[in-house]
């Protein structure tokens, strides 16, 4: 049996932020991700403001820009044939005011080549966690599907909506609830790229537009537990959809029904994200509703707060039981405020175009009217969304360990 002082489910963005700090301030790391590489494709790809603070104190912000990205700085709705704009990203107090849309693989072999520079950091791919290990109820590390254990002083589950502790009941889960599933799907550009998020809503329809540059990134709303139905159906009633959406779109690309990628939304949150040698957070601790593609942010800001809290006394062998509770009281906040937000733009909003017909809507409501007269008041969403509720600062130590030929630290 091989030990570590830490252990980490999964290597998606919580799992690799916290594999990086922990292993920055001199603990022994090990990630396990379950799949052999990073890709899946329509995973979340939108890093806020608030991550690229994280990624500017940790000095790693601008290497992270040289990879390719495409920016996006406001957001837009189309209504009754009317694009408003309705949030300003542009003038946040912040070293990168826009979001950078990335392909979430690409993001992750970036936090992956920054972490491998810290001689604790240790990531083990094709690696799936079978069950937790445990030592007098308390939680001693995992026991793989091929059979291996792997002892640790504490376990992070960061294994998403799907994570071990849901499945198996090992942390309590509280259901919010969510009206809607998304396809997805992509769809060639024909006009000159721009820097907005983009959305056309009617009764009936929801259809998001990502920009990535030389193509869309496409968000088809549709009512809950209905994708089989829809599916059923063939595609030409989703292109007809489409196109009553976004009359100029190219729908070439969109010619079969396995074109479409299926997103069943969820909105919940465990109502306790620890037990004696266990942490939950990001997804595993609450998945998130799409909408403002905050969920990937939220979960670094959990592995930051973790690492916090954590990194230093794992680093010298101090016990971490009593401390796990910190992290949770301090996440559970911004936690409750996103979801609460998401619930009812969900319900009031989004459910009753999608569940409740009548005929087209013939203008905007107030509040958009409002956002797109006044443009001070688009900053208010744009700050809402691009650095969140209590955005956390990297105070976990540097012990200055690094491999020979890494990039230097600030």
């Amino acid at each position: 049996m091989t030990s570590d002082d830490l252990v980490v489910v999964g290597g998606g963005p919580a799992g690799m932020m916290a594999g990086l700090l922990f292993a920055r301030a001199g603990c022994n790391v090990r990630v396990l991700e379950k799949h052999a590489d990073f890709f899946r494709d329509f995973r979340g790809d939108t890093v806020h403001p608030s991550t690229m603070e994280i990624l500017d104190q940790l000095g790693m912000l601008g290497r992270f820009l040289e990879r390719p990205h495409n920016r996006l700085d406001r957001a837009e709705i189309m209504v009754a044939g009317r694009v408003w704009t309705i949030a300003d990203l542009s003038h946040l107090d912040t070293p990168a005011p826009f979001v950078a849309m990335m392909p979430q693989w690409d993001f992750l072999d970036f936090l992956r080549d920054e972490a491998v520079a810290f001689p604790g950091f240790s990531l083990e791919m094709s690696s799936p966690v079978e069950s937790f290990l445990q030592d007098g109820g308390r939680i001693s590390g995992v026991r793989l599907a091929d059979g291996r254990e792997i002892s640790a002083s504490l376990t992070i589950a960061a294994d998403g909506r799907d994570s071990i502790v849901r499945r198996n009941g090992i942390l309590p889960l509280r259901t919010l609830g969510a009206p809607m599933d998304v396809f997805w799907f992509r769809l060639g550009k024909t006009e000159a790229g721009g820097n907005a998020l983009r959305a056309s809503v009617d009764r009936g329809r929801l259809l998001v537009l990502i920009d990535r540059g030389d193509y869309w990134q496409c968000a088809l709303a549709i009512p809950k537990g209905k994708a089989e139905a829809l599916k059923a159906g063939g595609i030409e009633p989703i292109r007809q959809a489409v196109r009553a959406a976004a009359p100029n779109l190219d729908l070439s690309e969109l010619d079969d029904i396995h074109d479409l990628k299926l997103l069943s939304v969820s909105l919940d949150r465990l109502t306790r994200w620890h037990r004696p040698g266990l942490l939950a957070i990001g997804d595993a601790a609450h998945a998130m509703s799409p909408i403002g593609g905050i969920g990937i942010n939220l979960a670094i800001q959990d592995a930051v707060a973790a690492a916090n809290f954590l990194a230093a006394p794992l680093g010298r062998n101090a016990a971490v039981d009593a401390l796990l509770p910190r992290v949770q009281r301090r996440r559970l906040f911004p936690t409750r405020v996103v979801q609460s937000a998401q619930k009812a733009a969900q319900e009031r909003i989004i459910g009753r175009l999608l569940l409740r017909p009548g005929p087209p809507l013939t203008t905007a409501a107030l509040p958009i009217r409002l956002l797109d007269r006044f443009p001070w008041l688009r900053r208010i969403p744009g700050r809402a969304v691009g650095l969140g509720i209590r955005r956390e600062r990297v105070r976990s130590p540097d012990a200055g360990l690094r491999r020979a030929g890494a990039p230097p630290t600030p």
